[in-house]
């Protein structure tokens, strides 16, 4: 099953501008405690949250410019670091995901996971009412293009470990531990994919 959510930054000329349509795509780097990530808006609101790694064929997102001073980023900045600091438990901004219907049911019901509980890729296709799913819902988990704020980190594996996750498992760690969750299930060393 292949579950990695947001890996990396997918490395764009900053100065390259492209017009999707007429979207226009705008980016912000953060640093945070998972590493450097970068932010990517339109003006229909947050369009990706990448990792310092990524793999540019992960996530098909126009080309954008920087714009540190784009509204929909410095919002999405803000909360993020209310979210690290263990200040805030939801997110309250406006996104546009890029992918597939059925891609966007997937990331739909990973924001439907409390803060601080975890699913299973059966309980997600179970909620998408295809129990048989399992493996397509992996797949959109994998091409989450919102990290964090549609929380493919809570997704695991069915016998309760971390698996597969493109910021890395360690991250995957961090994240969850901010939100309470861990025990004895948490487990880096896990080669359940």
């Amino acid at each position: 099953m292949n579950d990695s959510c947001g890996q990396g930054i997918t490395l764009i000329p900053e100065k390259q501008k492209i017009k999707s349509g007429t979207m226009e795509y705008y980016f912000k780097d953060m640093d945070s405690p998972v590493g450097r990530i970068r932010l990517i808006a339109s003006e229909k609101g947050l369009s990706a949250l990448l990792w310092e790694k990524d793999d540019p064929k992960r996530i098909k997102i126009p080309a954008y410019s920087e714009k540190a001073d784009h509204p929909v980023l410095i919002e999405t900045e803000k909360q993020l670091n209310e979210y690290f600091a263990g200040k805030r438990e939801s997110f309250s901004l406006p996104l546009h995901f890029i992918g597939t219907e059925f891609q966007q049911k997937v990331w739909e019901a990973l924001l439907s996971i409390p803060f601080g509980e975890t699913r299973t890729y059966g309980q997600i296709a179970k909620q998408l009412n295809n129990p048989q799913s399992q493996q397509a819902v992996g797949n959109a988990n994998h091409k989450n293009p919102i990290a964090i704020i549609a929380p493919c980190h809570r997704v695991i594996g069915a016998s309760g470990k971390l698996v597969g996750f493109a910021g890395g498992l360690k991250n995957k760690e961090i994240l969850l531990k901010i939100e309470g969750y861990g025990g004895n299930q948490m487990s880096l060393w896990d080669d359940e994919l």
